[in-house]
């Protein structure tokens, strides 16, 4: 099979279906799809303004949106600059391997290098060895050392009420 013509591009606004049915693809894939709450509204606003909330890159091969990258950027106190988080990952289950994971990665990597980042970071699911794998060869280091803490629902809104747990 040829290799597809890979293009990586810039999510809009109005990319906001686009990018809800990739984070649902992924959501099922990590076996979350239940999990899923964003909408459209939700993500168009998300990705709207002078500093969005969050920005995407979009995957093309052939010109067939096959994949993206959902990124923010977050702050490291002990280097004293921004770095640059990617929250999710995704690629099309026929297109893994030809090159648009690795794409998608390199032009955030640019955009970090670019932007005078001091990391890229991200969290992968224990159990996704493939992920695991590929992450690895591109030189990325697992943080075994840290354990990732969450807050939602009802235990954040308490703690937001300072009442106790």
């Amino acid at each position: 099979m040829p290799q597809p013509a890979i293009r990586i591009a810039s999510a809009t606004p109005a990319d906001a279906a686009l990018v809800l049915r990739f984070i649902r693809k992924l959501a099922e894939y990590e076996r979350l799809a239940h999990t899923v709450v964003a909408t459209e509204d939700g993500l168009r606003e998300v990705l709207s303004g002078e500093h969005p909330q969050a920005e995407v890159l979009l995957a093309y091969a052939d010109d067939v949106p096959v994949g993206f990258a959902l990124f923010f950027h977050n702050f490291s106190t002990f280097m004293g600059r921004h770095g640059l988080y990617l929250e999710d990952l995704f690629v099309e289950p026929a297109f893994r391997g030809s090159g648009i994971g690795k794409a998608l990665l390199v032009e955030l990597a640019r955009i970090a290098v670019s932007r005078g980042c001091a990391r890229m970071e991200w969290a992968v699911l224990d159990w996704n060895e493939p992920a695991i794998g590929f992450y690895k060869r591109l030189g990325a280091v697992a943080m075994d050392e840290w354990t990732v803490f969450r807050l939602t629902g009802e235990p954040l809104a308490q703690l937001a009420r300072n009442e106790p747990g």
